[in-house]
């Protein structure tokens, strides 16, 4: 048996989880969650981990002074593709206007999960 200790983030409660496997990496139980979503999050995080990833990209042309335009994952990606997406848009450049809700990147990393803008640049 392998206990894995959490700090819950799908709410502010930040509810002390724990979590017991057994020796094939299979989920026996959650304990310390106040609600239910913390059994959901908890058992994602040991066996699937996933983060929405943020960063910044560089334009060209802005009116305005501009130099980079904040973006996201539009959802959560495999936790072993954060470096791989940062990775593709290091060397990204864009030419201004770039709208809210702009798709940056299509496909990052194969995840299927497109980049979008989450700032305005003029």
């Amino acid at each position: 048996m392998d206990n894995r200790e959490l700090t819950c983030i799908c709410c502010p409660m930040g509810c002390q989880i724990t979590v017991t496997m057994d020796d094939s990496g299979t989920v026996t139980s959650v304990t310390g969650n106040t609600c239910p979503r913390g059994d959901v999050y908890a058992r994602k995080e040991v066996t699937s981990p996933t983060r929405v990833v943020t960063t910044t990209v560089r334009v060209t042309g802005s009116i305005s002074g501009v130099r980079t335009v904040s973006c996201k994952t539009a959802s959560d990606i495999p936790k072993d593709k954060i470096f791989d997406i940062i990775s593709s848009l290091k060397d990204m450049t864009l030419s201004c206007p770039v709208c809210i809700g702009d798709v940056i990147l299509e496909d990052a990393a194969g995840t299927g999960v497109p980049v979008i803008a989450t700032s305005n640049a003029v």
